[in-house]
């Protein structure tokens, strides 16, 4: 099949959390599964570096949008980039949705506009690229949640055949709100401007109208599926998805092994495997040393990689600190977010130093090397749509504590089920308590060399390869064709 993703981020080019990874790895999982996958993305700055490129076809300026141009590189992997290339809205600096002072970029609205429409011509009956149509257009949170509904109009209007339409939600809490007032710029039609349509308490919504107009929802994990239905997750759109259950699935995210691998990780001072776990021993005192800590073997390392926020339970672990200090334990924090929650951690720190480390910022290798010389992953998350590092964990001998939430329930089975299937320890509420009865259970499991040596080697041969979310996505591709479209129910 011929596959469209409409994306804002590109991993490695570009990417801010787990959606750069998901739109960098799956076109190339799917490619290998022999679909033809295309991926568009705006022309950012540091796309001008990647010189080895054909021209795909000129937009002249219509119906209010700018003048654009999309070129191709081809990327390994045998997936094909389309650069939506328009200086005027794209030529800024900074990342895909801030200014290079830092700041949400204030023409946003226009910008994922301008990409979603583009999406939706590209995939519509009318294409400017004749050549190349695609069957199913993929479209990835908020910033091309426009795409589906453009599309369904250009249907609509002509009565002939478009591609069936994806839209994923990576986080529900990223919606696309912008004023009604952007409406008219938008190009959306006043009858769809309600309740029905795109409209969220008074605002336009784009990634409603993705939800709304789709011919298919996916989030990036089953549990996380099921909670965004609930009014508790459901972030004001839990009846929107309520009434489009039928066409919600949640597909696990993968993780990309080929990076992701302690056997052959150049990022780590020694490499190891579940066959011969000596170099793990070697990357925790070279961790140790790193940060400043203590540097013994017998120490239970815990680690954190991450926002620093609420939403990963960060406050609950400044809570539990003083456990952790007073059990002689070590922790490594690398992450940057609430001012509040760094303060504390780095007062800690300072009052803690060969037991508490904690780096703002982030750096990739960095965390490689967390991942390989901690013992054990904090991830008390109060929601989490699918997470990626209890899976770097678990694939590098790390043993995660996390919330049974999202896609961390789907991904870290808990020590109760005994040691020939668990792989770490999962709290069931997202609680001060709850993850001070974790910490507990963690530190007894490390001190029984049996157990522990279980967790790690169950989790070291867990599948979070790309393949499995790639083969679930081929199936949900195949129930869908383009069709002539019929009235929206």
């Amino acid at each position: 099949m011929k596959i469209l993703f409409a994306t804002p981020e590109f991993a490695p080019w570009i990417k801010t959390g787990g959606l750069g990874d998901v739109s960098g790895a799956l076109p190339a999982a799917l490619s290998a599964l022999g679909h033809d996958v295309h991926v568009l993305i705006p022309a950012y700055d540091r796309f001008a570096t990647l010189i080895d490129r054909r021209a795909v076809v000129d937009l002249p300026a219509a119906d209010g949008w700018p003048a654009a141009r999309i070129t191709a590189a081809q990327q390994p992997g045998g997936v094909t980039l389309l650069l939506l290339e328009c200086p005027e809205l794209y030529g800024h600096g900074g990342g895909p949705y801030i200014d290079g002072g830092g700041q949400d970029h204030p023409h946003n609205a226009r910008r994922f506009g301008f990409l979603a429409w583009v999406a939706a011509r590209l995939a519509g009956p009318q294409s400017p690229w004749m050549a190349w149509q695609p069957d199913i257009l993929h479209c990835h949170d908020w910033t091309v949640g426009l795409a589906p509904f453009y599309l369904w109009l250009a249907g609509q209007r002509t009565g002939q055949p478009v591609a069936a339409s994806v839209m994923t939600v990576h986080n529900l809490a990223f919606q696309g709100v912008f004023p009604m007032a952007d409406a008219d710029m938008l190009r959306v039609p006043a009858q769809f401007r309600d309740i029905e349509g795109v409209e969220y308490w008074g605002q336009l919504s784009m990634l409603k109208a993705g939800l709304s107009f789709c011919d298919a929802i996916t989030t990036v994990s089953p549990t996380y599926a099921r909670e965004i239905s609930t009014e508790a997750l459901g972030m004001g759109l839990h009846g929107v998805l309520q009434a489009r259950a039928s066409h919600l699935h949640g597909i696990l995210n993968g993780v990309d092994t080929a990076i992701w691998n302690p056997a052959t990780d150049t990022l780590l001072p020694q490499n190891y495997s579940a066959a011969s776990m000596g170099g793990k021993a070697v990357c925790k005192a070279a961790l140790q040393r790193e940060f400043g800590l203590t540097e013994r073997a017998d120490v239970l390392l815990l680690s954190l990689v991450g926002r620093l926020t609420p939403q990963k339970g960060i406050d609950l672990v400044v809570e539990a600190l003083p456990w952790i200090v007073d059990q002689g334990a070590q922790l490594v924090v690398l992450g940057e977010g609430d001012r509040i929650l760094q303060q504390a951690l780095t007062a800690a720190a300072a009052a803690h130093p060969q037991q508490v480390s904690i780096n703002i910022g982030f750096s990739e290798s960095q965390a490689h090397r967390i991942e390989a010389g901690a013992d054990a992953f904090l991830m008390p998350s109060r929601f989490e749509p699918c997470g990626l590092n209890q899976m770097y964990s678990q694939l590098y001998g790390t043993v995660p504590l996390v919330h049974a939430t999202g896609g961390l329930a789907d991904s870290v089975i808990d020590l109760s089920a005994g040691i020939d299937s668990a792989t770490g320890v999962v709290m069931p509420q997202a609680t001060t308590a709850a993850l001070l009865m974790g910490l507990e259970r963690l530190r007894s499991a490390f001190a029984e060399r049996v157990v522990w040596q279980a967790l790690q080697h169950n989790g070291m041969r867990s599948s979070f390869g790309w393949q499995d979310s790639a083969r679930a996505y081929d199936a949900l591709y195949r129930n869908l064709r383009p069709a002539v479209p019929v009235e929206k129910a």
